[in-house]
């Protein structure tokens, strides 16, 4: 495996494994636990094949394809993306980690029930101004 690559402000490489596996996290001093369950932890996989959010349920690897997910928490999926190579599933990552962390992102839009206490503080982290 190669180094772990330099990643935007506000996020920290959580996990990188031997099959290329790469896994981000968004602000883990915020979210460890204590104020917001551990579970809103902002999240961002690379992977080799489609992931799910259940253990267990990852079917066997049926393409070469590279996936990128973005995860508010489980349940709730920001962008989801797919790729021919991991180099170009890295860079994606790292291009849509820095969006996120410069509020580019709208994932509002994401939750049918809302957290917004939870959804206030990722505003207030990235930046962003939410009218209503």
């Amino acid at each position: 495996m190669t180094d772990s690559p330099a990643v935007p402000e506000g996020w920290t490489v959580w996990a990188e494994s031997e099959d290329g596996r790469l896994v981000l996290t968004y602000r883990p001093d915020v979210f460890d636990g204590t104020a917001f369950p551990a579970a809103c932890l902002p999240t961002l996989y690379v992977t080799h094949g489609r992931r799910t959010r259940r253990p267990g349920r990852n079917p066997a690897n049926t393409t070469a394809d590279w996936f990128v997910t973005l995860y508010a928490e489980p349940d709730v999926t920001i962008e989801d993306d797919r790729f021919s190579t991991r180099a170009a599933a890295v860079e994606y990552a790292l291009d849509l980690a820095a969006r996120f962390d410069a509020g580019d992102l709208e994932y509002r839009e994401c939750y049918q029930l809302p957290r917004e206490e939870y959804l206030e503080c990722l505003d207030e982290l990235t930046g962003r101004t939410h009218d209503g």
